[in-house]
C-alpha cells in the first residue's frame, strides 16, 4: 500500500519527517518496503511516498484513513475523518430507474447502488497525482474518483453506464452454466456455475467483487451511471480470482475481509466528489440492500491480562486510549463503575497514569477489524502501541512440564548428523517443482498438481527429494564446485502415498579427498552405497541392495535398498543418475552422479533401537582367519554370496568381508572372482582346526551348490 504523506497529513497531524515516520510505523508493526520521492520530485523532503507492505489480516490498512487512524494513535493526535454529508434515508430495491436484486445474500449480504449525470472529463491533478503516487493510472473523472475512493477509505466501488444495462436492472447472482464476460481488461471469460456476477436484466456485467466487464463501461459518451458499493464474502471472491487468474485491487481488498459498514460511507463520498470536481450530481435515492443486518463484536477484556502477557504494566488509560484511538468503544464494567470512559480527547493528561484494579473492558470491536475475535487480539494491539521496545526481555513462568519432543524431530536431526557426518552438506530446495522434472522421477498418476501456481516452475508438489537435490548439485557446479556432496531432510507428495518424510542424497565429483600421492578417485556407486549404510545402522536398521530398474537411474547401477526386520521391506533407491537428466542440468557425462532416496516414515516404522554399546563382552580366546577365493557370475550381488557364507556356516563365524575382486586373465568372461576374509571366534573356548576346516567345508559346498562357484 503506497500512502502520499501529504496525503495523510490532511486527515491526520503528522509531527516528524517522512522518514522518521517509516520508521516509527515499523516500530508499530508494519513492514515498510520503500520511502521514495512523489512523482515528479527528485528527493525526499517534506513530502514522500511511503510503501507499507499490509499482512493479509489487516486490509483495515489497504486505505489512507486507516494508515491515518494508527498514526493518529501513535502520536495521540486527533484523526480527522473526510467531511462526508449523511445520505437521506434508502430503499432497500429501487432508486429512480435503478432497480437492484440480492438473489445469493449468502455471497452478497450488501449492496448499496444510486444513480449520477455525470459529465465524462479528465480529473483534477491534485487526484491524478495522488493515485500516480499510489501506483494508479488516471482514466477519466467517474473511474478516477472510484479510484480514489477505494485508496482513501479502502472500499472497492464500480461505476455502471446505465444507458448499456438491459431493463436498468442489476441482479447479483450466480453464473449460469456457460455464461462468459468480456472483462474491461479485453479478455473473453468463461463462468463457473459458482462464480457471484452483477447482472442485467439479461447478461452479466461484472464479476462481482473483481472486475467490471466492458459491455456497461463508462465512456466519453455516458450520462448516467449506476454507482455500485457492496459488501463480498471474502472466500468467494478468493476463489473466483485464483481461478481466473485475475487479481485487482478490489479482489485484494475483498477476498481479505472490507468492511460491512462502509458501502454506503463509500457511495456517499464518491457523490460528493462528484459535486466537488464537477463531475456530475447524485439524483435523487439510492439503494441500500441490506436483508440481514450484522452485529459488531464484542470481546471483554481483563486489565491484569495485559501485564500478564506483555510481562509490563501498561496504565489502564493509556489501555482506553490506544484502543479508543483505534476506533474500539471501550466500557469499564468494573473496578471503576460502570460507566462510559470519557474520549482520549476530553480526559485529563493525567489519565494516562490511572489504574484500574481487576478491571474489566467490554470492547465492541469496529466494524473494519475483521481481526479481532478474542481478548489476545486486543493485547497485541496495546503492545504495538504501546511500544514492543519498552516491553522488557524475561522468560515466561513454565506452569506444566513441556511437552516431549516429536519423534520425528529428533529422527530428523539424527538423520542430518550421520548426513553431515558422511561429509555431506545440507540442501534446503522448494517443496515446488516443475512437471517436467518431476515426471523424471514419478509416474503422471502419482503427480499432485498446485491449482493456481506462481510459475510452471512450480506447476507440482514435488514426488521426491532428488529433482531439488540434483538441481542443487548442478548449481553448485556451475559456480565451480566440481565436488559437490549434499543432502536434503524433507517432505514429498504423492497421489497415492501421501505426504511422506524422506532423505535425498546426491554425490558427484571426488570420492575420496586428492593426495600428492595421486590416491584420488571418482566417486562410484559403493561410495554412495557406504554412505547408506552408514545412515542406515545410525537409524538402527540392516539393509541390503537389490538390483532394481528405474527409469531416471542406469541400468546395472541401481540398486532398491531394502530393511531387512523380521520381513524384507523396500526403504529407498540408490544408483547413478541417468546421462540424459544430468545433460538436461548441464551436468557433463564424464561427471557421474550418484543418487540415493530413503522413505524415513518407512524406515523408522522398521528400525530397532540402534546399539551404542555391544551388551557382549569381547572374547577372551583367539580368533582363526581364513580366506577364500571363489570364482561366480560378475551378475551374482555380493551381499547374497555373504548371506549364503552366513547361512551354511556355525555361529563361531563372527565376520565375513570382502577384501578383493578381480576380472580378467584366467578368469572366464561373465565371471568373476572374489575374495572373502572369514574370522571365526568362540566366547568361551578355543576353535581346533578341524572345526573351522569342517565349517569351511560347508561354506564351499553352499556355494558350490547355490551359485555354481569355482574355488580357486
Amino acid at each position: 500500500m503506497k500512502i502520499l504523506v501529504s496525503w495523510l497529513r490532511e486527515l491526520v497531524d503528522v509531527p516528524v519527517a517522512p522518514a522518521k515516520l517509516a520508521s516509527d510505523l515499523h516500530m508499530a508493526g508494519f513492514e515498510v518496503a520503500s520511502v521514495e520521492p512523489p512523482p515528479g520530485v527528485s528527493a525526499v523532503r517534506d513530502d514522500a511516498v511511503i510503501d507499507l507492505e499490509i499482512t493479509a489480516n489487516r486490509p483495515d490498512c489497504l486505505s489512507v484513513i486507516g494508515i491515518a487512524r494508527e498514526v493518529a494513535t501513535l502520536y495521540d493526535t486527533p484523526l480527522r475523518t473526510p467531511a462526508i454529508a449523511p445520505l437521506p434515508p434508502a430503499d432497500a430495491s429501487r432508486a429512480g430507474e435503478l432497480r437492484v436484486t440480492i438473489e445469493d445474500a449468502s455471497r452478497c449480504p450488501r449492496y448499496c447502488g444510486a444513480l449520477a449525470e455525470v459529465r465524462i472529463a479528465p480529473s483534477p491533478g491534485w487526484m491524478q497525482q495522488r493515485l500516480a503516487a499510489a501506483g494508479v493510472r488516471a482514466i477519466n473523472n467517474i473511474v478516477d474518483i472510484t479510484n480514489y475512493v477505494l485508496l482513501e477509505l479502502g472500499h472497492p466501488m464500480h461505476a455502471f453506464d446505465l444507458s448499456r444495462l438491459d431493463g436498468h436492472e442489476l441482479r447479483v447472482r450466480t453464473a449460469r452454466p456457460g455464461e462468459r464476460i468480456t472483462t474491461l481488461d479485453g479478455q473473453e471469460r468463461t463462468l463457473a456455475a459458482d462464480m457471484l456476477v452483477i447482472a442485467d436484466a439479461v447478461r452479466p456485467q461484472a464479476l462481482g467483487g473483481v472486475m467490471g466487464g466492458a459491455g456497461s463501461e463508462v465512456s466519453s459518451a455516458t450520462t448516467v451511471i449506476a454507482l455500485e458499493s457492496a459488501w463480498f464474502e471474502p472466500a468467494g471472491i478468493r476463489r473466483t480470482s485464483k481461478r481466473l487468474g485475475l487479481s485487482t485491487e478490489a479482489s485484494y481488498r475483498f477476498e481479505r475481509g472490507a468492511d460491512v459498514e462502509a458501502p454506503p460511507v463509500a457511495l456517499a463520498r464518491a457523490c460528493a466528489l462528484l459535486e466537488a470536481t464537477a463531475a456530475g450530481r447524485a439524483l435523487p435515492g439510492w439503494v441500500d440492500a441490506y436483508p440481514a443486518p450484522r452485529e459488531r463484536r464484542q470481546v471483554s477484556l481483563d486489565t491484569g491480562r495485559v501485564a500478564r502477557v506483555l510481562g509490563a504494566d501498561v496504565p489502564s488509560g493509556e489501555v482506553i486510549r490506544i484502543l479508543e484511538g483505534l476506533g474500539f468503544d471501550v466500557r469499564v464494567r468494573q473496578g471503576v463503575g460502570s460507566a462510559h470512559v470519557a474520549s482520549a480527547v476530553n480526559r485529563p493528561a493525567d489519565a494516562a497514569t490511572e489504574t484500574l484494579e481487576a478491571a474489566t473492558l467490554d470492547v465492541t470491536v469496529p466494524s473494519w477489524r475483521v481481526d479481532v475475535s478474542r481478548d489476545i487480539d486486543l493485547v497485541e494491539e496495546i503492545a504495538r502501541h504501546f511500544g514492543y521496545d519498552r516491553l522488557p526481555t524475561t522468560f515466561p513462568t513454565l506452569e506444566t512440564t513441556p511437552a516431549a519432543p516429536d519423534r520425528r524431530l529428533e529422527r530428523d536431526r539424527l538423520v542430518r548428523r550421520l548426513a553431515a557426518s558422511a561429509g555431506f552438506a545440507e540442501a534446503v530446495t522448494f517443496s515446488f517443482v516443475e512437471r517436467q522434472a518431476a515426471l523424471s522421477f514419478a509416474a503422471e498418476s502419482a503427480l499432485v498438481e498446485i491449482l493456481n501456481p506462481l510459475s510452471e516452475q512450480f506447476a507440482v508438489l514435488r514426488p521426491s527429494l532428488l529433482p531439488g537435490v540434483v538441481d542443487a548439485v548442478a548449481h553448485n557446479r556451475r559456480r565451480g564446485q566440481d565436488d559437490a556432496r549434499l543432502f536434503e531432510v524433507g517432505t514429498t507428495f504423492t497421489t497415492d502415498g501421501g505426504e511422506r518424510r524422506s532423505l535425498g542424497l546426491a554425490w558427484v565429483g571426488a570420492g575420496a579427498p586428492g593426495h600428492w600421492s595421486g590416491s584420488g578417485r571418482a566417486v562410484d556407486f559403493f561410495d554412495m552405497k557406504g554412505a547408506v549404510e552408514l545412515m542406515a545402522s545410525g537409524l538402527g536398521l540392516l539393509v541390503e541392495f537389490t538390483p532394481a530398474d528405474r527409469p531416471f537411474l542406469v541400468r546395472g547401477r541401481a540398486a532398491v535398498i531394502v530393511a531387512v526386520a523380521g520381513e524384507r521391506c523396500p526403504v529407498g533407491v540408490i544408483g547413478q543418475l541417468a546421462p540424459a537428466l544430468a545433460a538436461a542440468r548441464e551436468i557433463p557425462a564424464q561427471a557421474e552422479v550418484y543418487v540415493a532416496e530413503i522413505d524415513l516414515d518407512a524406515a523408522a516404522d522398521l528400525a530397532a533401537s540402534p546399539a551404542m554399546f555391544s551388551s557382549v563382552p569381547p572374547s577372551r580366546h583367539p580368533a582363526v582367519v581364513r580366506d577364500i577365493s571363489i570364482v561366480v557370475d560378475d551378475t551374482l550381488p555380493a551381499a547374497i554370496v555373504r548371506g549364503t557364507i552366513h547361512a551354511a556356516a556355525p555361529a563361531t563365524l563372527v565376520r565375513v568381508r570382502e577384501f578383493d575382486r578381480y576380472q580378467g586373465k584366467g578368469v572366464p568372461d561373465r565371471r568373476v572372482s572374489l575374495s572373502y576374509r572369514l574370522t571365526f571366534q568362540a566366547p568361551d573356548r578355543t576353535l581346533t582346526d578341524a572345526e573351522v576346516q569342517r565349517a569351511m567345508t560347508d561354506i564351499v559346498q553352499s556355494l558350490v551348490t547355490g551359485h555354481g562357484a569355482v574355488q580357486r
